[in-house]
């Protein structure tokens, strides 16, 4: 056997082939430079709050960074803990004297006259904002502007000659590229942790703005608002969000690409706001079931379940149950894009929106509105004493009173009295809405149900419901 392996080995030496390990494996970086060129311009967050204490105590009271583990659970977690000044638990709770508590957060410096980027939780409701530099010095820190919708904040100091980043290209990173996190978990300062790009482009729920960057590295309280580094050294991202089921760190860790935050910081910096682009839609993804009932050939785009009265996407002519697969000439891949594309569209602008209507193509062009500061709006469930119907979808449904339609601004909705099988499996309850059935409206429980006894059994259809202030397309299988 020996010989024969000395055979193979004189074989390939004599036709120039390599035997050594496979050109995959590579070393592993280095990452001793960039925390020394880079560490300087990383700076600690200290956020003081004049709170009400609760009458029964923080479960972290005397612990080292107690409000560091505070914010853990606060922003990263567990909700309710009792002590917790902004969180749930603290609320209805007896209070005692007021007291002063401080939370950590990291940024970085923007530019050598001290403009400073981190996170808007970071500095969310403070009283007052220290920031410590990488040399021990401390300045009282200003709040130039925070924007909720993108978690951007941007701070200024009073000091001229300081060490600044450099911003990197996001659009240039690539999965399973090696980046670096700089912070103060916990209050450790200048704390490095390594991993790799796990994702790109990720959207969270609850959160329409960010493309996030999703990596493996390791991110606790304290870390957040701090950048993100590639292996040139340039920032690529600010340190966000976890996601965990536990509380703590379980290799689920977001970042705000450095262009939205650069681009949302050139606007705090000279209007102290955010000016967003607003169509007036509520959008939801599109399922294979729901692109079967609209008799669409993929799940491409942004199905429009509502449109706002008098709102710019109305005035434009878009309807519920248009797809959005192109805005401002911008492909619309998934529902989550449409709002990133239109919130970074300056407001009054004109667009071509392309939309498949009932499946034709169609163009429409829309002006833009100014997103509004507080979209408050209001949409009670209507009750109804009409005479109660079935369906084959589960469905016990009642007509609205006249006045009833008043309140949805004339249109007509069959209310929701009881839910049973396929139509209680796909998530429709007592006290829902239905506005549309497959791209048609809604005009009498006569018409609904002649719809649905003329859809075969086994097929899909999508029914428009209304819970609450949302509305959404939810596919429901006519039983068998």
């Amino acid at each position: 056997m020996f010989n024969k392996l000395i055979a193979v080995s004189a074989i390939c030496l004599a036709l120039g082939l390599s035997t050594a390990t496979p050109v995959f494996a590579k070393e592993l970086p280095d990452f001793t430079e960039l925390a020394e060129k880079q560490g300087s311009s990383v700076v600690n967050i200290s956020v003081t709050q004049v709170a009400q204490s609760n009458q029964g105590g923080s479960p972290f009271q005397g612990m080292p960074d107690e409000e560091a583990l505070n914010e853990f659970f606060r922003r990263f977690g567990i909700p309710g803990i009792p002590g917790n000044p902004r969180g749930p638990g603290g609320q209805g709770a007896p209070q005692q004297p007021e007291y002063k508590s401080q939370s950590l957060g990291s940024g970085f410096i923007l530019s050598s006259d001290g403009y400073i980027l981190t996170n808007a939780h970071v500095v969310r409701e403070a009283d007052e904002v220290i920031v410590k530099l990488n040399d021990k010095r401390e300045f009282k820190a200003k709040i130039i502007g925070a924007d909720r919708k993108t978690d951007v904040a941007l701070l200024k100091i009073e000091a001229t000659g300081l060490p600044k980043v450099t911003i990197g290209n996001p659009e240039q990173l690539k999965v399973g590229e090696w980046v670096v996190a700089i912070g103060s978990p916990f209050g450790l300062e200048s704390t490095l942790t390594a991993g790799v790009v796990s994702a790109k482009g990720r959207a969270l729920p609850q959160e329409n703005f960010v493309p996030f960057i999703q990596t493996d590295v390791a991110i606790n309280p304290g870390n957040s608002g701090g950048p993100l580094f590639n292996l040139k050294g340039e920032v690529v991202g600010i340190n966000s969000q976890i996601y965990s089921r536990t509380g703590g760190y379980m290799g689920l860790s977001f970042s705000i690409p450095i262009d939205v935050a650069i681009d949302v910081s050139n606007q705090l910096k000279s209007a102290g706001h955010v000016s967003r682009g607003w169509l007036g839609i509520g959008i939801q993804e599109i399922t294979k079931d729901l692109a079967e009932s609209f008799g669409m050939k993929n799940t491409n785009g942004a199905l429009v379940a509502g449109v706002e009265k008098g709102s710019p996407a109305e005035k434009g002519g878009l309807e519920p149950g248009d797809v959005v697969i192109k805005f401002d000439s911008k492909p619309v891949t998934t529902s989550s894009d449409l709002p990133r594309i239109v919130g970074a569209t300056k407001p009054g602008k004109q667009v071509p929106v392309d939309v498949l209507r009932k499946g034709a193509s169609k163009v429409l062009t829309i002006t833009l509105g100014e997103m509004p500061v507080d979209k408050d709006e209001v949409a009670a469930a209507p009750q109804s004493n009409a005479k109660p119907e079935s369906n084959r979808l589960g469905l016990t449904l009642r007509e609205l009173t006249p006045q009833q339609r008043r309140s949805l601004n004339g249109r007509n909705a069959l209310l929701v009295v009881d839910a049973q099988g396929a139509a209680a499996q796909a998530g429709i309850r007592r006290g829902d809405l239905v506005l549309g059935f497959n791209n048609t409206e809604v005009q009498s429980l006569e018409q609904f149900g002649k719809q649905v006894n003329a859809i075969p059994a086994g097929k899909t259809v999508a029914l428009l419901v209304q819970r609450g202030e949302n509305t959404l397309y939810v596919p429901v299988k006519i039983a068998k």
